[in-house]
């Protein structure tokens, strides 16, 4: 009787050791700066610091001689995960059309990318190949190479993928990927280029950065809302600044979001001169591009 107590407690352990070895390891992992990891505070060849979105903030600008990869391995020492978000704050040259990152399996096959321009294209294929090229998620009447910084995040989950730009714009297309998709860690990382294509990322870029899970993507919107609080904040838009010159006694001293609208925020054209802070001697260099 008591042999058949011990066996019977080691069989309710089963399904509980075969559930943790069923945890992929990406599970749980933290967000990985592709930026840092490949090496951008170290200004390597073809970057250079400039400023960002916000006068405080630090962006790089990126031009052609730039070479900037990395194992992926090194980056997803645990896996690419199955659902993730991809956060990016960029500017590219005006009329540009070209890949912000590109992952590459270890036959040379492309498994994931972003390419800017008119129109938006995300590019995903698991080890099973799918989607198949036609039914690659494209964004049409989307672009994001007009010279002005955009906010951008893409969050991928199940069948499909969802893409928000500046928190105002939120399309989704459906991805037809298999049920489990895998994406070979084993081969390389790109930033802004294809392997044997003339067509590089030309530009500046403040963030990118990969999470696990998608919820990372729609919260992005409620944590930079305030980023630039008493730096830099949002023009009134003209029909409100004409009703507060008849009555400025109507207007509050500061209007409140309702939580259904999304953030509105202005984006500096290319070239725009900086009015509101200077940068301090030695951290932007950069206060307008040159291409």
């Amino acid at each position: 009787m008591e042999r058949c107590s011990r066996c019977h407690r080691l069989l309710l352990l089963v399904p509980l050791v075969l559930g943790l070895s069923a945890v992929p390891a990406w599970a749980g992992a933290p967000p990985v700066d592709v930026l840092r990891a490949l090496r951008f505070p170290s200004l390597p060849d073809g970057v250079r610091r400039g400023r960002g979105i916000c006068p405080a903030d630090v962006a790089y600008r990126v031009s052609r001689p730039a070479q900037l990869s990395a194992p992926t391995r090194q980056l997803f020492p645990g896996g690419f995960p199955k659902d993730f978000s991809l956060l990016t704050a960029v500017r590219t040259r005006p009329g540009l059309q070209a890949p912000l990152l590109t992952l590459y399996s270890a036959q040379g096959a492309r498994q994931l990318g972003l390419e800017l321009g008119r129109p938006f294209r995300f590019l995903y294929e698991d080890q099973t190949g799918r989607p198949r090229p036609p039914a690659q998620p494209v964004f049409r009447g989307l672009s994001l190479a007009d010279g002005k910084w955009h906010r951008v995040a893409v969050a991928v989950k199940g069948q499909s993928v969802t893409l928000i730009v500046d928190c105002k714009k939120r399309v989704t297309r459906p991805l037809p990927r298999s049920a489990r998709p895998l994406l070979d860690t084993h081969g390389v990382i790109i930033f802004g280029a294809r392997i044997l294509d003339e067509e590089v990322f030309e530009g500046d870029i403040q963030e990118l950065v990969i999470v696990p899970g998608v919820q990372a993507a729609y919260e992005s919107c409620e944590q930079k809302e305030l980023e630039c609080e008493g730096a830099w904040r949002v023009r009134p838009q003209k029909q409100h600044s004409h009703r507060a010159q008849r009555s400025p006694k109507q207007q509050p001293s500061r209007l409140h979001r309702p939580q259904n609208q999304e953030p509105q925020r202005q984006v500096k054209e290319l070239g725009e001169p900086q009015t509101t802070a200077q940068p301090r001697e030695g951290r932007h260099p950069d206060t307008s591009p040159s291409y």
